[in-house]
């Protein structure tokens, strides 16, 4: 069974090192062959942290900083290091769409899932943990525009799940990446072993149910 990062680990955050992101931006692209590109990193601003980008933001220290960023995503070895190096505090940012697609659940699903697909002995990809409680499981590309569809045949509407799969178009922050509330953590570590990702049909079914469970306790009891 892979290393499995609990919730207690959540509050142990490094201070973000450049060394580290660079190192982690390379190694995505050699070992995983991931395209990468770096984003905006937080600031320090009046003894708080914000983001570089100046302004108020949803991923502050985690968003692409600007439009063209697909163009510039790379999978080369030597292009990333020369990115970092020329930034080094820049957050690692994902492409998705490409080598893999991305599940975002929340985070209580997410663990429920993980421990639902471990009794199915289900093969199960990197996952990554981010500050603001989500969970993100990487698939094989292609699941984004078959979601919806696997959901209802599963009997769940998928307006009702907090359930999103991020493809062509979007991207993903990447560990050591720190956003506003803290940095994002691998759940499931890139391993030898999940180097094949799973097809989001193999996965699907335990994210659903977690997913409609973790619903299920949002809706306020009838008294």
């Amino acid at each position: 069974m892979e290393e499995t990062i609990g919730v207690k680990a959540a509050g142990q955050i490094p201070a973000q090192r450049g060394d580290l992101l660079l190192d982690s931006a390379v190694r995505y692209t050699e070992e995983r062959h991931w395209d990468v590109f770096p984003g905006t990193w937080l600031e320090a601003v009046e003894s708080r942290e914000a983001c570089s980008c100046g302004a108020p933001c949803a991923l502050p220290g985690a968003h692409a900083t600007g439009p063209d960023w697909a163009a510039r995503a790379t999978g080369s070895a030597v292009a990333a290091r020369t990115l970092w190096s020329r930034q080094p505090r820049a957050s690692v940012l994902l492409p998705t769409g490409r080598t893999f697609d991305a599940l975002d659940v929340p985070e209580s699903a997410g663990f429920l899932a993980l421990a639902r697909m471990e009794r199915l002995n289900l093969a199960v990809g990197p996952v990554t943990r981010t500050p603001t409680r989500r969970m993100v499981f990487f698939v094989l590309p292609g699941a984004a525009p078959r979601i919806a569809g696997l959901v209802r045949n599963l009997g769940w509407a998928p307006e009702t799940l907090d359930l999103t799969a991020l493809g062509e178009g979007h991207y993903v922050a990447a560990p050591p990446t720190r956003t506003g509330g803290g940095a994002v953590q691998w759940a499931r570590r890139p391993t030898p072993a999940n180097r094949w990702l799973p097809d989001v049909e193999e996965l699907i079914s335990p994210l659903a149910y977690a997913c409609g469970q973790e619903a299920s306790g949002r809706r306020p009891r009838r008294s």
